[in-house]
């Protein structure tokens, strides 16, 4: 499908692991945080917060804190063929290792209504989760991560969205000194000049993905 130049800006986005050492300014920081924060909210909760990292030695100590809490958690995996999948995993789950600085993202509280909801009559505990399962406070967050990986591209920086790091949160929390009531990280992503390689995998057709209905 022939791509529009109006949304070039979209495209030109891709997941970079490898940075040059050149450092990120305040400058470009907060012009990213700034694009993050418009992205779109409901009702207007804007349950995000951002730290970000520009110490090498504690980005550094960050990766070997996911290294450890990896080694931790290995055993706990049954499975043997999962258990090696997940051992194999820590080498990208520690990527942002190399980049100049590193975007911590954080997901505070969103109440729903399943959150007042008992089940009864009518209505089962399964349904009640089921209602939740949408997770409009994520959606808030991930909304504002996309809008700086999108204003991230468009300045000539690079980013990579990740999550598999989220099982050492917690700890990488207590690293930065970040306590907020109710916060939990649901993402990082390095940032900095790439220094090559990243990009796009091939995307599924619209034949696959989409439904429109008339």
């Amino acid at each position: 499908m022939e791509k529009r130049k109006e949304l070039e800006f979209i495209y030109r986005r891709r997941s970079v692991r490898k940075f040059l050492e050149t450092p990120v300014p305040d400058e470009i920081v907060n012009m990213l945080i700034d694009a993050a924060i418009h992205a779109p909210s409901g009702k207007n909760a804007q349950n995000w917060h951002f730290v970000v990292v520009r110490n090498r030695q504690m980005i550094a100590d960050m990766a070997t804190l996911v290294e450890k809490k990896h080694e931790i958690l290995l055993p706990f995996i049954a499975d043997e063929q999962k258990k090696n999948d997940f051992k194999k995993s820590v080498a990208y789950h520690t990527v942002f290792r190399n980049a100049p600085a590193v975007v911590l993202v954080f997901a505070g509280p969103y109440p729903v209504p399943a959150d007042d909801m008992v089940p009864g009559s009518g209505l089962t505990q399964s349904e009640i989760e089921s209602l939740r399962q949408a997770k409009p406070g994520i959606q808030n967050v991930a909304a504002a991560l996309q809008n700086l990986h999108l204003a991230a591209a468009a300045l000539g920086y690079g980013t990579c969205w990740m999550t598999g790091p989220n099982y050492a949160g917690r700890e990488i929390a207590q690293m930065v000194g970040f306590q907020k009531e109710g916060y939990v990280m649901a993402a990082l992503t390095p940032l900095g000049i790439p220094a090559g390689g990243g990009g796009s995998p091939a995307r599924k057709p619209l034949t696959e993905i989409l439904t429109v209905v008339d």
